[in-house]
């Protein structure tokens, strides 16, 4: 695979999705290793049911627990964070996350665009925006501000998402760097990696 493109190491991971998403997330996230160089941020479109139990879903396969956000939460590298369902996720320059239950984004909230952007105005260069399978148009003008901050900007390969819709519209709109399977996006994101 091509180089990742990053100009500076990366500090943090955010990944975006929507119908689909979970069981890409389910091969990818075990597929990490233990020690992690960089914070993984996951966004999905989900209502708050029983589906709330996702981050314990996640953790049971994964060597890192996933933790879900609470408001003033700290942002540690090496960390894997999960969205609350029914609150937008940003990430503050004191290095703090911050829930927000205002308006939805794109019918969404959490909205993959709130977090992107507020992301991207964290970590500028020194991150990856990764857009999965989802059946709306979330996600893009986030990846585009991730692209903006000089950051690399990753959408799963149409074809190979449940609904490629999301990660179609990205591709259409914006400059993506890397148009990926799902065993492509795993040797991706563990390039990344600089922990030993």
């Amino acid at each position: 695979m091509a180089e990742n493109k990053l100009k500076t190491p990366c500090k943090a991971v955010v990944i975006g999705g929507s119908a689909g998403s979970i069981e890409v997330l389910l091969k990818l996230l075990p597929a990490l290793p233990s020690v992690l160089s960089f914070t993984v941020i996951i966004v999905v479109h989900r209502k708050n049911s029983a589906e709330s139990s996702l981050a314990n879903l996640l953790s049971l396969k994964t060597a890192v627990p996933i933790q879900e956000v609470e408001d003033k939460d700290a942002v540690l590298p090496g960390s894997m964070y999960l969205a609350p369902a029914d609150y937008h996720l940003l990430i503050e320059k004191q290095g703090v996350f911050s829930l927000d239950n205002s308006e939805k984004v794109n019918y969404s909230r959490p909205s993959l665009d709130v977090t992107f952007e507020s992301a991207a105005d964290v970590y500028g260069p020194a991150m990856v925006g990764i857009l999965l399978s989802g059946a709306n148009a979330d996600g893009t003008a986030g990846l585009k501000a991730v692209k903006n901050a000089g950051g690399v900007i990753v959408a799963q390969k149409p074809e190979t998402a449940m609904s490629g819709f999301m990660p179609q519209q990205a591709i259409l709109n914006t400059p993506i760097d890397f148009i990926l399977d799902v065993n492509e996006l795993i040797e991706f994101v563990r390039s990344l990696n600089t922990a030993s």
